[in-house]
């Protein structure tokens, strides 16, 4: 399947990570959303019940960042891969990709990431 939706760069706010002040301050993260669907429907109708609205999914993966703690970005990548895919059945795959804003390195890095895929 070719046809997908993209949402780029969703700034959220959470409380993720392995150190104990990235459990107690939250820090910004940023979010890529890929969702594969056959659009052929949305494209002859011109509407939203065609497809899967993406609201909906930057809604999900908001609340997801804000209302849970992982320690790990693969678990949070991983989490909100599965529950995205659970929005609609028309959804084939789904692709997360996960970055901390401003890791706690000692190095000037601008971002660390974790890229999840999954499909049906």
């Amino acid at each position: 399947m070719t046809d997908r939706i993209e949402l780029r760069d969703l700034r959220v706010v959470g409380t993720h990570g392995v150190l104990p002040e990235e459990r107690e301050r939250a820090q910004p993260f940023s979010l890529d959303i890929t969702a594969w669907i056959d659009t052929a429907a949305a494209q002859r109708s011109d509407d939203l019940s065609d497809t899967v609205d993406y609201a909906r999914l930057v809604q999900l993966a908001a609340d997801v960042v804000t209302g849970h703690s992982f320690q790990l970005l693969e678990a949070l990548a991983g989490r909100l891969a599965d529950d995205l895919l659970l929005i609609d059945p028309r959804l084939a795959a789904v692709e997360v990709v996960v970055r901390k804003l401003h890791p706690p390195l000692a190095l000037d890095i601008a971002s660390t990431g974790v890229l999840v895929r999954r499909s049906r």
